[in-house]
C-alpha cells in the first residue's frame, strides 16, 4: 500500500502541474508577467527576456494536493504516525508554502517595477526568519527535541543552540536553492534528485508520510520540467526556488539528519559558495576573479562553452552520487 501511494503521488503531482502549464504559461504572458534578465548575466541569456516567471505556482499547487490526497489517504485508513511526525510534516510543508508566498512577493514587485529584485535583502531575511521560527516553535510545542542525528556519532544534543543553528542553517540553505535557479531546468532536475533521495531515506527509516511528501515534490519536478527544460516556456521565480528551498530543508529536519543535506544538496552549496567567493574577490581586489568567470557556478561553466542541458546533466548526476552516499550513511551510519 505504501509503495502504491508513494507512485501516486508522483503521478498526481507531474500530471497537476504539467497540465497547469497548459493555463498559467499563456496566462502569465498574457498577464506580461516575464522575467527581467540581469545585466551581468551572460549576454546570450538576453534573449530570454519576458519568458513568463511564476512559474513555481504550478508546482507548488501540484505538490500540495498530491500530499494531501495520499497522506490524509494514509492516516484515515490507520497509517498514522506519531503525533510529531504528523507535525513535521504539516508544518514542513506550510513553511515551503511560506518561503514561496515571499518568493511571490519578491517577483510581484520586481515585474511590476520592471527591475530584476523586488524585496531588497533585509526584508526577505526578516520574512524567511519569522517562517523559520514559526517551524521550529510548531515541533518544539509538539514534542521535538534539541537533537540531531548525526551518521557514526548517533543523537547529539545541541540544547538551546539547536534553534540558533536550525535557523541559521534552513535561511542559508533555501537561499542557497534560490541561487541554483540561473539556468533552464537546472534547479528542477537537481531538487528533483534531492527530493527523490530524501524520499528513499524516509522511506527506508518508516517516515511514510514524509516519504509521501517527498514523492509529490519528486512528481512535481517532472511535470514542471515539461515546461521548464531548455528552451525553458516558463521560469519558476524566486515563487518557485525558494518554495523548493524551503521543502528540501522540511525534508531534511524531517528525518531528524539535516546535517546530510549539506552532502545531498551539495549544488546548492556550491552555488552559494561560489556566489560569495566571486564577491568577496570583486570586493577586495576590485578585478575578476582569475578562477571563476562569473557566479554562481552555473555561469562559470557556461562562460567556458557547457551548453545548459549539460551543465543540468553533470549537475544533477552529481547530486545523485552525493545522494546515494547520503543514502548509506542514513541506513548504515545510525
Amino acid at each position: 500500500m505504501d509503495i502504491v501511494l508513494y507512485c501516486l503521488a508522483i503521478v498526481i503531482a507531474a500530471v497537476i502541474t504539467g497540465l497547469l502549464g497548459y493555463f498559467m504559461v499563456p496566462f502569465l504572458h498574457k498577464i506580461k508577467f516575464g522575467q527581467t534578465i540581469r545585466e551581468v548575466g551572460p549576454s546570450w541569456h538576453k534573449n530570454k527576456q519576458g519568458t513568463p516567471t511564476m512559474g513555481g505556482i504550478m508546482f507548488i499547487i501540484g505538490s500540495s494536493v498530491a500530499a494531501v490526497i495520499c497522506i490524509a489517504f494514509l492516516w484515515l485508513n490507520g497509517g498514522a504516525e506519531t503525533q510529531l511526525m504528523f507535525v513535521k510534516v504539516v508544518a514542513g510543508a506550510l513553511m515551503a508554502v511560506g518561503f514561496g508566498i515571499v518568493g511571490f512577493l519578491d517577483d510581484y514587485i520586481s515585474i511590476k517595477k520592471h527591475r530584476n529584485l523586488g524585496l531588497t535583502e533585509i526584508q526577505k531575511l526578516i520574512l524567511q526568519f519569522i517562517i523559520v521560527g514559526a517551524y521550529l516553535l510548531s515541533v518544539a510545542l509538539a514534542g521535538g527535541t534539541t537533537e540531531t542525528v548525526i551518521p557514526f556519532l548517533g543523537s547529539v544534543d545541541l540544547g538551546f543552540f539547536y534553534y540558533i543553528l536550525a535557523a541559521v542553517f534552513i535561511v542559508g540553505m533555501v537561499n542557497a536553492v534560490n541561487f541554483t535557479d540561473g539556468i533552464d531546468g537546472l534547479n528542477t532536475s537537481v531538487t528533483l534528485v534531492v527530493a527523490l533521495v530524501f524520499s528513499v531515506i524516509a522511506m527506508l527509516l518508516n517516515r511514510v508520510g514524509l516519504s509521501l511528501y517527498a514523492a509529490a515534490i519528486v512528481g512535481a519536478m517532472i511535470g514542471f520540467l515539461f515546461w521548464n527544460a531548455n528552451p525553458a516556456k516558463v521560469f519558476m521565480g524566486d515563487t518557485g526556488s525558494l518554495f523548493l528551498g524551503g521543502a528540501v530543508c522540511a525534508l531534511a529536519f524531517g528525518v531528524d539528519m539535516p546535517i546530510l543535506l549539506i552532502l545531498i544538496g551539495i549544488i546548492y552549496i556550491v552555488e552559494i559558495l561560489s556566489l560569495l567567493s566571486y564577491r568577496l574577490h570583486t570586493l577586495k581586489f576590485r578585478t575578476a576573479n582569475a578562477f571563476s568567470k562569473m557566479a554562481p557556478i552555473h555561469h562559470h561553466f557556461e562562460m567556458c562553452g557547457w551548453n545548459e542541458n549539460k551543465i543540468c546533466f553533470v549537475f544533477s548526476g552529481v547530486t545523485l552520487l552525493a545522494g546515494i552516499i547520503g543514502v548509506l550513511l542514513a541506513v548504515f551510519g545510525c
